[in-house]
């Protein structure tokens, strides 16, 4: 990634990217792991082992779906985070920085693996909503990736992939952007480990402020 200013546009993941929510994602889970006598798991050890498809991650954790379906599961997550979202905020510096790039012309979009209403009404909520030109997530609550919904985004748009940096925060975000054809930058404050982004094989900043002294220097 050589040529920094040839990005026009921003693809953004949402949660832990610009949304602060992994620390709500550990205290509901540990909720449901107590209820079923199985292990706590603290923010350092989540970040360790949170993954995409989460179904293979409710498989990390000791859930048994021969006991009870994931669909039951996932879906008992989604209805827990919701109940408590009015508690999440955006990182510090998240409006700051959207601000910015939209001062100096960038498009930007959501890409994301919320389920699109919660998603849309999310940003409004948070004061956010009219910075993008797009809001994109999925039709349900299940996290199983978002590539198809990036190749969706990319065609409806008409964006150049080669103007693009898709700025996300796991492992996932890697290989979408892969998968979609454009560049990636991924954030270390969300919900996988410096450790494991550096694995990627794609630049690794610590925050938002970062991606705006690197894009607009």
């Amino acid at each position: 990634m050589t040529d920094l200013k040839k990005y026009h546009c921003i693809l953004w993941d949402w949660n832990g990217t610009l949304l602060d929510d992994p620390w709500l994602c550990v205290d509901v889970m540990n909720g449901m792991l107590k209820e079923r006598n199985l292990p706590l798991r603290t923010i350092d050890q989540y970040r360790e082992i949170f993954d995409f498809p989460v179904k293979d991650y409710y498989v990390t954790l000791g859930f048994d779906f021969d006991k009870e379906p994931f669909e039951e599961v996932g879906l008992e997550f989604i209805v827990r985070y919701n109940q408590r979202k009015k508690e999440i905020s955006l990182h510090p510096e998240a409006k700051e920085v959207l601000k910015e790039f939209r001062d100096h012309g960038f498009r930007q979009f959501i890409l994301s693996a919320r389920e699109q209403q919660e998603l849309t009404q999310e940003t409004r909520d948070l004061g956010v909503f009219d910075f993008f030109k797009g809001i994109y997530g999925l039709d349900d609550h299940y996290a199983n990736g978002k590539t198809g919904v990036g190749i969706r985004l990319l065609k409806e748009t008409g964006i150049n992939p080669g103007e693009v940096i898709y700025v996300g925060d796991t492992r996932h975000d890697a290989e979408v952007a892969g998968e979609i054809g454009v560049d990636c930058i991924l954030i270390s404050n969300g919900h996988h480990t410096e450790e494991r982004l550096l694995q990627c094989g794609v630049p690794v900043i610590g925050t938002l402020k970062e991606l705006e002294s690197l894009l607009l220097a």
